[in-house]
């Protein structure tokens, strides 16, 4: 089994995630929850060529990933679930929970540290929601969050199993939540017990940094709720809010991808760094 995982992690993963994109983009174009404000053709082409330059970075630098890591780390007999006699099947679910925790806590952290936040801004930057923008991380991003994941696995010693579901997961349902897609309120309601749904999301993508620092989670809502980052709505509702950040607004900033590339260096760190507020006001008194 282990081996039939390591060797086919790859086209495992990439087959769900363009079933996963296929279905969410014609979900888009039936059922919109907003009116996008930019081009969808030129936001796309960048979005998924910014993937794309990930993807062959990633793949260059760390070319076992995370499954490979896991292998790694089961030989040594490393970590928490390697020196433990848990049932295979708690060991699969707790593995997955716990990665998923330590995605919310980098992400807090990418929205923490100052010079992190220049990095994952450009993400934030996108001034529509729409599945394109749950891959849109700078490159040097991707490699930091590998480099985290691969931290959480040496410590944790999880199932190669969980770790190809937990990334397939993470794929799956940032492609879900990121969508611009209309959901039942209802259904969004309960939905959002346990997973996040793109209603709860979006907030997240609000100009207003109260918005920008709130619902931190990408599959499992219950970390928001757990450390106190859940935000219901959003002030504005979900038609009439503004998507984006406030420091870029121009679609030739923020569109190209040579701009996506450069923007970590461009401009002053803003409010929207947690840790910002704090300088901010000494530097004013």
């Amino acid at each position: 089994m282990d081996n039939f995982i390591t060797t086919h992690e790859a086209t495992i993963r990439l087959g769900i995630f363009f079933g996963v994109f296929a279905l969410m983009a014609a979900w888009e174009l039936l059922a919109p929850r907003r009116v996008l404000t930019q081009s969808r053709s030129a936001r796309w082409m960048n979005n998924i060529a910014l993937v794309v330059v990930n993807t062959v970075v990633v793949r260059i630098v760390f070319p076992a990933a995370t499954v490979g890591m896991a292998a790694y780390a089961a030989e040594q007999q490393w970590g928490l679930f390697n020196q433990t006699d848990t049932p295979a099947g708690w060991a699969v679910l707790a593995s997955v929970v716990l990665l998923d925790g330590v995605i919310y806590l980098q992400h807090v952290m990418f929205h923490a540290i100052p010079a992190f936040w220049r990095l994952h801004r450009v993400h934030h930057a996108d001034m529509d929601f729409d599945v394109t923008t749950g891959s849109r991380f700078h490159t040097v991003e991707i490699v930091l969050s590998m480099l985290i994941k691969f931290v959480a696995v040496i410590l944790l010693g999880p199932p190669l199993v969980a770790v190809v579901i937990f990334e397939v997961l993470l794929n799956a349902t940032a492609m879900f939540n990121h969508s611009n897609v209309r959901l039942p309120l209802a259904l969004d309601r309960l939905l959002r017990l346990l997973i996040v749904t793109p209603d709860m999301h979006r907030v997240h993508h609000s100009h207003y940094p109260h918005e920008t620092n709130s619902n931190f989670g990408f599959s499992l809502s219950l970390w928001d709720r757990l450390f106190g980052t859940y935000r219901a709505q959003p002030d504005d509702g979900h038609e009439n809010m503004v998507i984006g950040i406030d420091t870029f607004r121009d679609s030739a900033q923020c569109i190209p991808l040579h701009r996506l590339l450069l923007m970590p260096f461009q401009g002053k760190v803003t409010e929207y760094a947690i840790n910002s507020r704090k300088r901010d006001e000494d530097d004013k008194s």
